[in-house]
Formats: structure tokens, sequence, C-alpha cells
């Protein structure tokens, strides 16, 4: 559209240009390009290139230059773009809050299934009995889900150390654990060769059923340990039920079983454990940022991982 064109046109006294137009405005000047606003906005190129066209009819000036396959801001263009953008911010955060002030109080979690089973549901009526208006969503799932599509405010991950994102609650140390009735029978480590290995089989088959067990193995010296028996599970709490049961040996995450051994229900007949060196990291999605009770819920997570740290 010529420049002639576009003054004709002319503006409409100080109305304000339809809310479409400025969206399609703003996706247009920060990506320099119709085609990349159109994907952004589920349009169509030429249906961008249409809206841009009426704001400068109705502004009465040029916002871009078109240039062979680039686009420019104009002067005019770059104070719309400024405006708009503030514009837009506000509103999205004025909108934000309102829908914030009359929407349910909710917390949407997700963590490992041994971490929500075996630790966070045995403490949860502590969180929600001081927060009672408070919905909590808890997602136990072995994939690693995307916070910020899948609306999440907070995830538990077990990482290696050093490769976790966000603050840890805590390391983690490995020892086998085995029913009291069962550890009466244990001697020396090499008596587990006369047990049942309660393991976690993982759904790629990517980790030997050994691999929880290394690094106590190998702090005992006992690489070469071959158990008499093999139970496999998919879930790690099933292991530590069978365990519990006196099924056999499992290998104990400490501090997720220190309840359970702290009752008796799960003893540690040999040795010290030996750090796995791997833990439990929060990580935090943008929309927890604008949640107070995501944020109560993330420090009452470390709060709680203090408390069992100390005890």
């Amino acid at each position: 559209m010529h420049a002639e064109n576009v003054k004709a046109i002319g503006a409409m006294g100080g109305e304000l240009p339809p809310l479409e137009l400025l969206r399609s405005f703003e996706a247009a000047a920060r990506r320099l390009s119709f085609t990349l606003a159109a994907g952004e906005l589920h349009l169509t190129q030429s249906a961008v290139s249409r809206q841009i066209q009426q704001l400068e009819a109705s502004l009465g000036v040029l916002l871009f230059e078109r240039r062979h396959r680039a686009l420019a801001l104009t002067e005019a263009g770059g104070v719309m773009q400024r405006a708009v953008t503030d514009s837009l911010e506000r509103l999205r955060d004025a909108t934000a809050r309102v829908r914030a002030s009359s929407a349910p109080r909710q917390v949407a979690i997700t963590t490992t299934p041994g971490f929500a089973s075996l630790w966070l549901i045995p403490k949860l009526a502590r969180f929600t009995g001081s927060h009672p208006q408070v919905d909590v969503r808890v997602s136990a799932t072995l994939e690693v889900l995307d916070l910020e599509s899948s609306r999440i405010d907070l995830a538990v991950r077990f990482a290696p150390i050093g490769r976790g994102v966000g603050p840890a609650l805590f390391e983690e140390s490995v020892i086998p654990l085995c029913s009291p009735q069962l550890a009466a029978a244990l001697r020396e480590p090499s008596d587990f060769s006369k047990l049942t290995l309660l393991t976690v089989e993982y759904p790629d088959h990517s980790e030997a059923p050994t691999a929880d067990w290394e690094p106590w193995l190998k702090v005992m010296g006992l690489e070469d340990l071959r158990m008499k028996s093999t139970l496999r599970f998919t879930q790690y709490a099933d292991a530590v039920a069978a365990a519990v049961a006196g099924q056999g040996v499992v290998i104990g995450r400490l501090p997720l079983l220190r309840e359970l051994v702290r009752d008796g229900r799960l003893v540690a007949p040999l040795g010290e454990g030996a750090a796995s060196h791997r833990g439990y990291f929060v990580e935090t999605s943008r929309r927890a940022a604008s949640n107070r009770d995501a944020q109560d819920f993330a420090q009452w997570l470390r709060d709680e991982a203090e408390a069992a740290q100390r005890s």
C-alpha cells in the first residue's frame, strides 16, 4: 500500500484500532515477518498482511517498510510497537490477576511415582491442613513433563548431582533393606546371594537390574554379587512393599524410606549407606511466579526436607 493511499484513507479521530489488528501488529513488529507472525497467531500470512494494511489505513501512516523478503519498522512503527507492546503486556497482567482472583486456588506438581508415594503423600496432610483453601494436584509419572505446556507449577526431579535444575531438596544415599525376619539370617555381605533381589525394571531397559545397587556394591567390594533370584516391578513403591512383606531385599533410597526404617518395618542388616550421587531438585515454572500458593508449597517442600534431615 502506497503512503499516499494510506494518508487518503486517514485515521478516524481518536478511536482505538481493533484489538486483533494490534495483536497482529505486535507479533509482526517483534518478528519482523508477516509469515512468522501468522504462524504464531494461527492465521494465514495474507490475513496478517491485510490486518496490518487495515491498521496503517486507520492510522494514516505506514508502520513497515516493505523490503525484498524483509520488513523494517518505520519511525511511526517504532512508536506504535513500544506503545502496543506495553499496553498488551498490561492487559495480560490485568487479565491474569482478575482470573486468579475468581479462579480456584490450586497447586499442580509433577514428580516420580516413588517420591510421590513414599515421601510426598505421607507428609501432604501437613500442607493441606495449613492451606485448606488450596487444591493440590499431583501428577506422579516417570515422564518428564514440560511444566509450561502441561500447566504445572512445580516439579520435583530426580537427577544426578550437578545436573539438577532448581534448589536441591536432598541428596540420596542407598543401602540394602529387608524385613527384620530376613535380616536375622544375614551375617555378612555375601549372604545377600541367598536372597531374592527386588528391583525396578525401567521401561526402556536402559539400566541393569542392579543399577541402583552399584554405589553400595562398590563400597562393599561386591561388584560380582549375584542374588538367588529376581523379582522385577514397574514401580519402586511396589518393590518396597514386597520387601516389607519379606519377599526379598531392595536397595533402599534414603531419605525416601526413612520412615519405614524408623518404624522398624525395614532394617539395614549390613553396612552403611553409600552416596548415589543423585538427588531431588525443585523446579518451578514461569506461571508459579504469580501463584502465591505454589511458592508456599515450594517453601513447604524445602522445610520438610530440612526437618527430615535434622531428624
